[in-house]
């Protein structure tokens, strides 16, 4: 493929990314005017989190296999067109009901992108510049999420939350036809040679390594804690800092866009050295940095009224320290696992830690906000749940974040205890394999 036509394509496909993370922060934007419209507790904001999740999930893995069979450029318009449709539904909702039902939509619609998105970029480019490719299309994840902040904030203290939505799904009347004209590339095409691609097994024999069993840990914990993040940190912002939709949603979008770039860079940089020095040094940096994310997490959500700035500079500190996970331990995955079972091995894992964590970040918070705000308002004595209590309840709910933390940083050690020894089997399946 031309060089221009290959920039082209992954610009497309890096924009279509931004625009996934765009629309999915777009509610915890805009949590706030929604919570006041519907009378919504912070239980039900959480559960819009977790049911895009559940469903995002589920239909994840059959939309992997499609990926590998149909047309990617296909299944990837629709995608985009489902969820910007539901997307901009949203803004004509008159119930939570309604709106529960468009996270769904968006939930199925964004589930095509990453598995479709990932497979194409693969096929553009050779072994040797995928790594820089797929970390250059997963900015989309911090800047997608900075970018929704910046926008959907102002734009619903101006004009309300609904045409905030509405707004969102804008993009996608431009990238839908640019989607239909990229040329898509032949499964295999940037292959060079056919490497051993180990035993053939089943998709679930590996789930006898026992270092992917705690990165999936790893994973559903990390998941926890990104997605509560997204839900409610403007939420927190808000209550507890004093700042208006605008402004909380600002200094979100500061925190994403400067964490998230400098944490995904770092791993890059920090991942591609130590490899070379310790085969377990990816997962044992994974799981010093982890650490580093309580103290920050945690004085970033204890500051009081008049420190919003110190608050955000922890945060942001934090934020970034989180993004270096995927760099560091998604390449771990590759060391452990036989390249004919690593989609499958990537499905599984994505599953897991959905489900297990993401799905339940959102709606435990959320939960637990309102549990410790009742708690504040009984120990007041007071018979009514102001905004006070709301912003005490949020407050102390989302120090669950520096506390699992500690346990991702507990199970990235015991991670990079046994990846050697799994490294070292792979190696030997390896050349039996290429003997065979």
């Amino acid at each position: 493929m031309k060089t221009k036509s290959l920039g082209f394509s992954i610009a497309v496909l890096v924009a279509v990314n931004i625009m996934n993370f765009y629309d999915r922060n777009a509610p915890g934007a805009l949590v706030e005017p929604m919570r006041r419209e519907f009378n919504l507790t912070d239980a039900q904001i959480g559960l819009m989190g977790s049911a895009f999740i559940w469903i995002y999930a589920i239909v994840g893995v059959p939309l992997g296999k499609i990926a590998d069979t149909w047309s990617r450029r296909k299944l990837l318009a629709w995608g985009l067109t489902i969820w910007s449709a539901l997307t901009a539904m949203a803004g004509m909702a008159n119930s939570y009901s309604f709106l529960l039902v468009t996270r769904l939509g968006v939930g199925v619609g964004e589930a095509v992108c990453a598995p479709t998105a990932t497979s194409w970029i693969g096929d553009l480019f050779p072994a040797e510049k995928r790594a820089r490719a797929l970390a250059f299309f997963m900015l989309g994840v911090p800047v997608g999420g900075a970018l929704s902040y910046f926008f959907s904030g102002p734009i619903a203290q101006a004009f309300g939350w609904r045409p905030a939505m509405v707004i969102a799904a804008v993009p996608a009347l431009f990238l839908i036809p640019a989607l239909l004209t990229l040329p898509e590339p032949a499964r295999g095409a940037s292959e060079k040679v056919a490497a051993p691609a180990g035993p053939k097994a089943s998709m679930w024999s590996v789930l006898r390594i026992p270092t992917l069993w705690w990165i999936i840990a790893s994973g559903a914990l990390l998941n926890f804690n990104m997605y509560a993040i997204g839900t409610f940190l403007p939420a927190f912002l808000g209550r507890v800092h004093k700042l208006d939709l605008a402004g909380a949603n600002i200094a979100t979008g500061v925190a994403y866009l400067i964490g998230g770039i400098s944490g995904g860079f770092l791993a890059g940089q920090i991942g591609d050295k130590i490899i070379h020095r310790r085969k377990d040094g990816r997962l044992l940096m994974a799981a010093v940095i982890a650490a580093v994310v309580v103290p920050m997490s945690y004085l970033g959500i204890v500051q009081p009224v008049g420190q919003m700035m110190l608050a955000v500079a922890f945060l942001t500190v934090a934020y970034g320290c989180l993004n270096t996970y995927y760099g560091l331990v998604y390449s771990s995955i590759q060391d452990i696992v036989a390249p004919n079972l690593r989609g499958s091995t990537m499905a599984i894992y994505f599953m897991a830690m959905y489900m297990l964590g993401a799905s339940f970040g959102p709606l435990f918070t959320g939960a637990l906000s309102d549990m410790m705000a009742r708690r504040a308002m009984e120990a007041a004595g007071a018979t009514a749940l102001n905004e006070a209590f709301r912003a005490i309840g949020l407050q102390q709910a989302m120090l669950v974040i520096p506390v699992l933390s500690a346990a991702l940083a507990l199970v990235l050690f015991a991670a990079s205890r046994t990846v050697i020894g799994d490294m070292q089997r792979r190696e030997r399946e390896a050349v039996a394999g290429a003997a065979a």
